[in-house]
């Protein structure tokens, strides 16, 4: 996904992304420069905005109320994306992913203790995943949308807003519209990729539902020399396993969200570079000043990069927690996947390799989150996140090893993933230490006995208690 769906500019970590004239959006961070682009030939935003035809429907569009995206936007928009190749699943398909999902289960079974999460089957069409997730979308993305409106209004001075008259109320109005324009454009790309529901690391079904997408396992398949019900059967173990954790792990998806969250409310705008440059573009220095009437003017301010949220090192750190956490999914799914696989299925190391290199060339997971926060997911943290889990089976076993789920405080963090295979050994090591300490407590001197008292004991009780 070459645009930036979710209103942040490029990341710092991405220097490349940076340079002048690099994509569509360049340095116009909250993707304004598209919403005032069309301005260029004069007139005021309420009749450029009329001659476009996404904004057709303007007045319904602006009554949106249902929160900072309008969702209903960003579904059209979604939709009218995928409407060239859209396919809808047959019968066939449904039953082809049930039985695959099925099987992914039992043997599953055998390698985790960790329960099936799955309590009913389906296959969505590309359409169908848009309009089945948008509700898990919403509740990830609600928050971002509204504190990046609300910082990017608010940031602009007073004067600014003054002289910039009606184009400062439309950039406040048009935010839901906007954020719904750009969800929707990436939503529609995710839709044409992802295998399953739980693609980008987070569980977008309805609770207990697994979910295949057969048109995209079709090309994904393709070129991959391998039968397409083994390929079926891979992707089918992969969701199961993520339902399995996200399903009892019952604090995992809220803290994928919390960090999320706590980037969003982290999010501010730097009012005295949003002055110097409405001051230089006023002076002229943006390429001919900033005239009100001009819609040009308000373009290149927009795109100048004086809006572009500041990064806290609070933020940074929710963004490491939400990258470490991600890994830790992804490696253990890749773990207990290969364990199940191995010896079942012919191609597993090929699929498997497949994946590692669809993620390092950035699979849905590194997009969204990308895009979405900034968030730039390294291979390296997946592989060392996938040498935990692999070494926790084979050296402490698999109840051992998914026993680190049962607390957050338990599971590895980014630091302890620098040297996974340190952390593996402490494990052993804390294990040793707890039985040391339980056989310690059962030979205290003051356990109680079971075992009839001597005749001194007997004689010392009486004694203490005034007898004899």
């Amino acid at each position: 996904m070459s645009d930036i769906p979710f209103g942040f500019g490029p990341s710092d970590r991405d220097p490349e992304r940076r340079e002048p004239g690099r994509g569509d959006q360049g340095g116009d961070p909250f993707g304004l420069g598209a919403l005032f682009g069309g301005m260029a030939g004069g007139g005021s935003p309420e009749d450029v905005l009329g001659k476009m035809p996404l904004f057709a429907e303007l007045q319904k569009l602006m009554n949106w109320s249902g929160g900072p995206v309008n969702w209903d936007l960003a579904r059209q928009g979604a939709i009218s994306q995928l409407a060239a190749g859209h396919q809808p699943t047959s019968e066939q398909e449904r039953a082809a992913a049930a039985e695959s999902l099925r099987l992914a289960d039992l043997w599953l079974d055998q390698v985790t203790e960790l329960p099936s999460g799955i309590e009913r089957t389906t296959a969505w069409s590309r359409v169908e995943w848009v309009e089945q997730t948008q509700a898990a979308w919403a509740a990830l993305i609600d928050p971002l949308a509204e504190r990046v409106v609300a910082a990017m209004t608010s940031a602009l001075p007073q004067e600014a807003a003054m002289s910039l008259g009606p184009i400062a109320g439309i950039m406040g109005r048009m935010g839901g519209l906007m954020f719904g324009a750009q969800v929707g454009q990436a939503l529609g790309s995710l839709a044409g990729e992802v295998l399953t529901s739980t693609d980008v690391g987070l569980p977008l079904a309805p609770a207990g539902t697994g979910v295949l997408v057969p048109q995209n396992l079709a090309s994904f398949a393709e070129g991959l020399d391998r039968p397409a019900d083994e390929v079926r059967l891979f992707v089918a173990l992969r969701e199961a396993a993520s339902q399995r954790l996200f399903a009892h792990v019952p604090w995992l998806r809220q803290q994928l969200q919390d960090a999320v969250h706590a980037y969003a409310r982290g999010i501010t705008i730097d009012r005295e570079a949003i002055e110097r440059g409405i001051n230089e573009a006023m002076a002229g220095g943006m390429g001919g000043g900033l005239d009100p009437s001009d819609p040009e003017s308000i373009q290149r301010l927009l795109g100048s990069g004086v809006l572009e949220p500041e990064e806290t090192p609070e933020q940074q750190m929710a963004l490491r927690r939400l990258e470490t956490l991600l890994a830790l999914v992804e490696g253990w799914v890749d773990a207990v996947v290969a364990a199940a696989a191995a010896d079942r299925l012919p191609g597993h190391a090929a699929l498997a390799e497949t994946m590692r290199r669809r993620r390092a060339s950035g699979g849905p997971a590194e997009q969204t989150f990308a895009t979405l926060v900034g968030l730039q997911l390294r291979p390296r943290r997946l592989r060392d996140a996938a040498t935990v889990w692999g070494a926790m089976g084979q050296q402490h076993g698999s109840a051992e090893r998914d026993r680190l789920w049962s607390h957050p405080d338990l599971l590895p963090t980014s630091e302890d993933l620098d040297e996974p295979l340190d952390f593996v050994a402490r494990q052993g090591l804390d294990d040793e230490l707890a039985a040391l300490t339980a056989d310690d407590a059962e030979q205290a001197p003051d356990r109680p006995s079971d075992d009839p008292p001597t005749e001194d004991e007997d004689e010392d009780r009486r004694e203490l208690g005034g007898e004899g």
